[in-house]
């Protein structure tokens, strides 16, 4: 019994720690997308079409998958090499982000942010959800 009751409160704590550490993190990454929301807009796919001819709209996916499919119009930028030519890119102009999902949209918007773009717009749900227009090369 007592190495029952000794595996039963081990148990306890370890799950008592898992659910702490999952709060935490659902927590910040709730104030991450709060604070986020202050200078980028995250736009639907009937949004980002709207305001498509008049932004830099900027793939940063991989040139393979960019080949293999991309929003008609966007420019490929992978992110791998976003940092040493997003300067190309015209602060005056809205910039519209997208990838497969959208994390890597939101590190280039930091970055765009940081550099004082003021225009910075993502793809919610990312290329993985796009049911626009498209072009494979």
């Amino acid at each position: 019994m007592i190495i029952a009751a000794g595996f039963l409160s081990s148990l306890t704590t370890t799950l008592v720690v898992i659910v702490i550490i999952m709060a935490g993190w659902s927590g910040y990454r709730y104030l991450q997308k709060f604070l986020l929301q202050r200078y980028v807009n995250f736009l639907s796919e009937a949004d980002f079409q709207k305001g498509i001819r008049t932004a830099q709209v900027i793939d940063l996916r991989e040139s393979k998958s960019f080949a293999a499919g991309h929003i008609l119009g966007a420019r490929n930028i992978p992110y791998a090499s976003f940092r040493t030519v997003y300067h190309e890119l015209r602060p005056d102009l809205p910039v519209f982000l997208y990838d497969q999902t959208k994390t890597l949209s939101i590190r280039a918007a930091k970055l765009l942010h940081k550099q004082g773009y003021q225009q910075i717009s993502i793809l919610n749900e990312g290329y993985q959800r796009w049911d626009g227009k498209i072009k494979k090369d």
